[in-house]
């Protein structure tokens, strides 16, 4: 069950966090991961750490907010293995404030990295995909993207950006095999999150019907099961990870 022996992932944002734990999952489950980041140093560290457990890697540093670099990293990637069966859509950035105090960059530069690089990763492994008539697309995405956040205009509307273009995507391409899912985690413990006082943590806490935060794991584990064959009928579709929170 859930086997992905055989198959070829490209993991976005895989450096830390959520990211290098889909990348550990995957690659225990079988599949060959090419790690991605800005980071070549940590993502090196990751393949590594892959390969010294006995699973299959490699790495690619890149930006991916920038069109030629992604267009690079994939047409590289299908000249060595042939094929991208997986396509994980995980970097993501915060540059959080007010509208009003909001500025133009935090709002170009959070769109590009959430968005736009969903959108170059997806354009340019599409075609592969539908010509081998297989491919498991999975963005990450977050409940932000559907409930809003103040402070997180940008943030948000990316997020949310990512749902509608999974929705769309996953329509055209349904018929050649390809599924393309949104995940939206809740508040999930990261290097990022084990910044915030014990005051914001209990407000989180209180908001959240299971009053637990989740892990990284348990993202990754909805990961595996969106690429694998046991979810085969399932396109389209945002499956929010966040112990109720939404229920709110």
């Amino acid at each position: 069950m859930f086997s992905l022996k055989n198959k070829i992932a490209v993991v976005t944002g895989s450096s830390r966090g959520i990211g290098s734990v889909i990348s550990e999952r995957l690659s225990k489950a079988g599949a060959h991961v090419v790690c991605v980041s800005r980071s070549e140093v940590e993502i090196k560290k990751l393949s590594e750490k892959i390969k010294k457990s006995g699973g299959s890697s490699s790495f690619f540093p890149c930006d991916i907010s920038d069109k030629p670099a992604v267009e690079n990293l994939i047409k590289l990637t299908l000249d060595r293995y042939s094929q991208v069966d997986i396509l994980i859509n995980n970097a993501g950035i915060t540059k959080d404030n007010l509208l009003i105090r909001m500025s133009e960059e935090q709002w170009d530069t959070v769109l590009a990295t959430n968005l736009n690089s969903a959108f170059y990763t997806t354009k340019t492994v599409i075609r592969s995909m539908m010509k081998n008539r297989f491919g498991r697309i999975v963005n990450i995405s977050s409940i932000v993207g559907l409930t809003g956040n103040q402070g997180q205009g940008n943030y948000s509307a990316s997020k949310a950006g990512l749902i509608g273009f999974s929705k769309s995507i996953a329509k055209e391409v349904a018929t050649r095999g390809i599924t393309v899912n949104c995940i939206a985690p809740g508040f999930i413990e990261t290097k990022m999150t084990e910044r915030l006082s014990e005051k914001v943590r209990e407000n989180i806490l209180n908001n959240i019907p299971m009053k637990k935060i989740g892990s990284p794991d348990d993202i990754a584990n909805t990961v595996l099961f969106l690429v694998s064959n046991e979810a085969n009928y399932i396109t389209g579709q945002t499956i929010t990870v966040d112990g109720g929170a939404t229920l709110n």
